[in-house]
Parts: structure tokens; sequence; C-alpha cells
């Protein structure tokens, strides 16, 4: 993994994926834009390289940037932003393990220990 050279605006990006949801193609379009950024250093802010991003996945890449001009994703991700703000998320990735919230990077033991105090908790309920 190379460090990318800019931050992009995500905005295009997460409008792009929102659409390769629509379409039935979330993961596939999120592991291409994640090589496009983290491997080969891509501005993911930039429209031609969605459209190249949407293209590897055979997305129809002209619908897409249509979508993309003129915001018609743009309510649903702001919508999507202020869901996951009123439920706590402030940064990625986000965790949520029962009600346990979890923000950034932890280790293995973590998941575990509080994924065991969930099944624990189910299994004392029963």
């Amino acid at each position: 993994m190379k460090p990318p050279r800019v931050t992009p605006n995500t905005m295009y990006a997460l409008e792009a994926t929102e659409f390769a949801q629509q379409h039935g193609k979330f993961l596939e379009f999120h592991h291409a834009a994640y090589e496009a950024y983290w491997t080969n250093r891509k501005d993911l802010g930039d429209l031609e390289v969605i459209a190249s991003v949407a293209e590897s996945v055979d997305l129809d890449s002209t619908e897409l940037i249509k979508h993309l001009e003129n915001n018609k994703l743009t309510s649903t991700v702001t919508e999507q932003y202020q869901q996951a703000l009123n439920a706590g998320i402030r940064g990625i990735p986000t965790f949520l393990v029962g009600n346990l919230l979890f923000t950034g990077a932890h280790p293995y033991e973590i998941f575990e220990s509080a994924m065991s105090r969930i099944l624990s908790s189910d299994e004392s309920d029963s």
C-alpha cells in the first residue's frame, strides 16, 4: 500500500459507491476504488478516475458521470452521513458490535472480547 499523493474530495467516490450499490456492484466497486486509491495513488475526486473505476467493474460510466454531475445521489449520501453522525460515528473505520462502537484500527483481541461479551449476554438472556 502506498500513501496517496493527495487527499481527494470524496463526495464523488461516496456517490459513485451508492450508484454501484444500486446497480448490484457495491463490493466490486469498493475493491476497485480502494486499489485505485491506495495501490495506484489515483485521485478519487477526479471524474475520469471514477469513470475508469466504474468501467473496470462493468458499470455504465456514462450514466454514473451524469448522476454525479447532476448531483442525483448527493441527498442520499448526505442523509447517510447524517444518520452516521446521529449514531455516534465520527470517523472511519467504525465498527458496531452489539451496542459497542469502535472507531479506528483495533487489534483482533478487542473484537474477540466484544463478541464474547455479546454472545455471553445473549446466552444469559435466554
